[in-house]
Parts: structure tokens; C-alpha cells; sequence
């Protein structure tokens, strides 16, 4: 059974708040072949320096490439650094 999308309260509405700021989508920006910086993330599943799994609330981002560097991280945010071959996506089954 699927839930229903969320729906920006009123409170956002009222500040204007972007919906990409308020859900919890992912947000991948990528810089290049070099840099890859993704918002809204949850966990680190699998760092190698050749691969990185990333966690997030609606599934996993797994990112490819030679000689990978974990830089700039918080708690939301983090910047994937190295020769970035490629990415792919793994969404994961709604509960």
C-alpha cells in the first residue's frame, strides 16, 4: 500500500520555502568528471576508492571511478571527489 505524497504544510507555502529544500529527496550536482556532491543523504553504505554507496530515503546511489575521496562532510551533504566513471540508482521498495 502506497502512502500518499506529502504535501508542503502551510507554513512552507507561506515562507516560500522550495520544495527541494523542504523534502528529502536526494539533490545531485555533479561538477564535472571530478566532483559529485549529494544533499539530503543518509548513510554511507560501501566506500572503496574505486566505488561508493550512498544511502538515501528513497534509495541508494551507487557512484564509480578510479581513486574516490569522501570530502566535505556533514551530516546532510557530501562531496565525492576522484575520476567519476559513473553513476546508477537503486530505488528501494516503498514501505
Amino acid at each position: 500500500m502506497r502512502k500518499p505524497k506529502k504535501k508542503q504544510n502551510r507554513f512552507e507555502e507561506l515562507l516560500e520555502i522550495p520544495k527541494e529544500i523542504s523534502s528529502q529527496n536526494p539533490k545531485i550536482t555533479i561538477m564535472g568528471f571530478e566532483e559529485l556532491f549529494v544533499e539530503n543523504y543518509k548513510a554511507i553504505l560501501e566506500y572503496q576508492d574505486f566505488y561508493v554507496r550512498l544511502s538515501t530515503h528513497i534509495g541508494i546511489i551507487n557512484v564509480n571511478g578510479f581513486e574516490l575521496k569522501l570530502n566535505e562532510m556533514t551530516n546532510d551533504d557530501i562531496l565525492i571527489t576522484g575520476k567519476i566513471e559513473g553513476i546508477d540508482f537503486e530505488k528501494t521498495v516503498d514501505e
